[in-house]
């Protein structure tokens, strides 16, 4: 499975100009790629006392936009995360798109930052699925959600290969950030694909050091500070290899903890 990670700059509360960015960078990938991944709120970054008047409506701009770049260009997108609102509420959703331009999976943030005030302005997510792209299957989870183990381990009970990390990380955290991905995936037993931004919004920084890290908790390949791509390709029948050879799952004790 050949990625393309985009650690983007993202203009805070233009979402126009991040939709050309968009366009433009996948655009520009070879054909061999096979998924690309977005970080998270790439359409307005955290501008949250904006969002009222800049989230996309009922995903008919940013989403359609994925679906046709989706299709165009035969890749399935992981895109992110994007600020939408829906009946007078707003959301931090991520989409998946397959290659044929279809709404595979939606997923609203279940957990809120208190940091950031995003229960002021944001509605959490009650809905913890998987989705599957070329019978493979996946889970996602956007940035905060990162040091909740559970949600993690829930979609890794559920047979995920590979668990997407969407995030808008701060540089002051990002230490946090790799350590608790290096977590979920050696407790898992799956590939952690995570994608981060770099940039400012307002006064805050963000980390950079989108990667991925593989079923045993080596890393594959990763991003410093600046707006880049990381391209990888993933070997999933590693990830069985994994699972086969250390049956964590099978050890479980549920019943005591």
């Amino acid at each position: 499975m050949k990625c393309a990670i985009y650690q983007m700059e993202i203009i805070p509360g233009n979402p126009d100009e991040n939709i050309a960015k968009i366009r433009k960078w996948i655009s520009a990938l070879d054909e061999s790629i096979e998924i690309v991944v977005l970080p998270e709120m790439w359409n307005t970054s955290y501008v949250l006392d904006e969002l009222n008047e800049l989230a996309d409506e009922d995903g008919t701009r940013e989403i359609r936009v994925l679906q046709e770049m989706a299709k165009v260009h035969h890749v399935h997108i992981v895109g992110g995360s994007i600020a939408v609102k829906s009946h007078g509420r707003i959301f931090n959703r991520s989409v998946v798109i397959d290659h044929d331009g279809e709404i595979v999976h939606q997923y609203d943030k279940v957990h809120l930052v208190p940091m950031l005030d995003e229960p002021k302005y944001l509605t959490a997510g009650n809905h913890i699925q998987t989705f599957t792209l070329d019978e493979i299957k996946m889970g996602v989870i956007i940035c905060y959600d990162l040091r909740f183990p559970e949600i993690s381990r829930k979609l890794a009970l559920e047979g995920i290969e590979v668990l997407f990390v969407v995030a808008e990380w701060p540089a002051s955290r990002i230490d946090a950030f790799n350590k608790l991905l290096y977590a979920r995936a050696i407790e898992n037993q799956v590939y952690v694909i995570a994608c981060n931004n770099v940039g400012y919004c307002r006064e805050e920084k963000f980390g950079g050091q989108s990667k991925v890290i593989n079923p045993l908790g080596t890393l594959v390949e990763t991003l410093e500070t600046a707006e880049a791509t990381l391209k990888v390709s993933v070997d999933l029948d590693y990830s069985k290899e994994v699972k086969s050879s250390i049956p964590v799952m099978n050890s479980r004790r549920p019943e005591l903890y």
